[in-house]
């Protein structure tokens, strides 16, 4: 059986020719138009000896050459390497010898690109490169196991690990999200804020609007502000995004009173406080669903669903043909699994499973155990199959012999109308073994003090766990995906 990841393009393109594909500053591009320059990408790749399992790596930010470049290099059959643009010149040049990828698509100035002007200039001058037709007439026939995406992690333990990615990973996945999770249709418009190189928005944004026939608003760099305004003017009606962009958009909406017709929001890549999801349902009349997976899961494991209701706090269930368990996290040669509502390792199952890390075998075997991939997040299933996400394992706090995890102190503190973003860590102490530190984004205008956070964490939460240091930061550092990075914290944390 052929199964290509290309096809989510291609068949859109066959489908719904005229219809808007992508927006980008003043531009419409259709389907027909986009899959045409797809396949121009194609062929310029073909005519430098590009071939079927080959390594393509883009460097590109989210402008139309992203999704070109990318089902065109699919098309002839090629792997796709996508490449964070925030990584260093080392880290890049990692990344790519550590793929092979024999051929490297990126533009400066589109990188550099400060303004949609500037980025058009780019996307211009990448145009001027590609061959004036498109010989390249469809896609090459891949089959379901064939790899299709290598996604680079993060590397916070170490060097980045290759997570290799099928056709039926990522086809399945995109398709889950559109039809089955959130219902895509071809009158959706979506808001393309998430980083097309980074796997929430490759899935859950990119391959899922195009394989229902919806519509995508590109945004190369994200802000809360420009955001609302891309939202109203284009009359959004998905977002997807992380917790810190719902942070964003809260910030924006206080001084912009117009709110876009959206009808459903969904959340990933770190756990979002319940509080935030409040927040925004009130403001913006839109509910939020959370949902988990990681660059190895291509990337949906579990959503909250409507068939099975949603509990704010929780991840949801496994998505169709997946399974979420609880395992016992001190075994790594088998899987023990653990009795509902008790906390343990949460192992995955199923279509989004990938193949294993490239260039090494022994972190493949490690990481999936009879079939079953072990994540590093702790977590709980209750009676009706929702997970809970606890924390990471190395996230875990042990102070006094106790343990203590971040998530749920920074649940608390974020219900303090002074804090903004928190971000609980842990640093190494003489007594206890480690201490907790809360790092705080306060509420414009606050003038709380340390003390007064700290005395009101002493009142909700148990004497082990509440922080006894508070750290007051302008802004948490961030990664490509807006995750927050508790590693760098610590570090800062742990100099001064």
């Amino acid at each position: 059986m052929s199964l290509s990841l290309a096809s989510l393009l291609a068949e859109g393109a066959l489908r719904h020719p005229g219809r808007t594909a992508v927006i980008f500053a003043d531009r419409q591009i259709s389907y027909a138009e986009l899959w045409e320059q797809a396949r121009r990408y194609a062929a310029m790749l073909r005519a430098r000896g590009v071939q079927a399992g080959d390594r393509v790596a883009l460097l590109l930010l989210n402008t139309p050459a992203f999704p070109a470049a990318y089902y065109g290099a699919l098309a002839l059959g090629a792997v796709i390497v996508p490449v964070h643009a925030l990584l260093t010149a080392e880290e890049i040049a990692y990344v790519l010898r550590d793929s092979g990828a024999t051929v490297l698509l990126c533009d400066a100035p589109l990188l550099a690109a400060g303004s949609a002007a500037a980025a058009l200039a780019g996307i211009d001058a990448l145009e001027a490169a590609l061959p004036p037709e498109a010989p390249v007439e469809s896609y090459a026939q891949r089959e379901p196991h064939d790899d299709a995406v290598i996604l680079y992690t993060s590397g916070t333990t170490g060097r980045p690990k290759g997570a290799v990615l099928t056709q039926n990973n990522l086809v399945l996945n995109a398709t889950t999200v559109a039809l089955d999770l959130f219902d895509f249709s071809t009158g959706d418009v979506l808001l393309g804020a998430l980083p097309l190189f980074h796997s929430f928005g490759q899935t859950c944004v990119m391959n899922a609007a195009f394989r229902a026939g919806a519509a995508i608003v590109l945004m190369p760099r994200f802000d809360g502000a420009g955001a609302l305004d891309l939202m109203n003017r284009h009359g959004v009606t998905i977002f997807a995004g992380v917790p810190t962009m719902y942070v964003a958009l809260l910030d924006a909406a206080a001084a912009n009173p117009q709110r876009p017709p959206l009808r459903l929001c969904a959340s990933g890549g770190a756990s979002i406080p319940v509080a935030i999801i409040e927040r925004f349902e009130a403001l913006f009349g839109a509910p939020i669903f959370e949902g988990y997976g990681l660059s190895e899961t291509s990337p949906v494991a579990s959503f909250n669903q409507r068939e099975f209701g949603r509990k704010p706090g929780t991840v949801g269930c496994g998505i169709w043909g997946v399974d979420l368990e609880i395992a016992d996290a001190e075994i790594d040669d088998r899987i023990a699994f653990l009795e509902r509502g008790a906390l343990g390792e949460i192992v995955i199952r199923g279509h989004c499973v990938f193949r294993g890390y490239l260039n090494d075998s022994e972190a493949t075997q490690t990481a999936i155990v009879d079939g079953w991939f072990r994540t590093g997040d702790l977590g709980t299933k209750d009676a009706d199959g929702f997970i809970s996400i606890v924390d990471r394992k190395k996230d875990l706090i042990i102070r006094g012999g106790f343990n203590v995890y971040p998530r749920e102190v920074e649940e608390i503190l974020m219900r303090h109308p002074a804090v903004k973003q928190v971000a609980v860590i842990g640093i190494p102490h003489e007594t206890h073994g480690e201490e907790i530190v809360a790092v705080i984004v306060r509420e414009e205008g606050s003038d709380a003090d340390a003390q007064a956070l700290i005395a009101w964490s002493q009142e909700r939460m148990g004497r082990y766990k509440y922080p006894r240091h508070v750290r007051f930061v302008e802004a948490m550092p961030l990664g490509p995906s807006g995750k927050v990075l508790k590693r760098v914290l610590r570090e800062r944390v742990h100099a001064h």
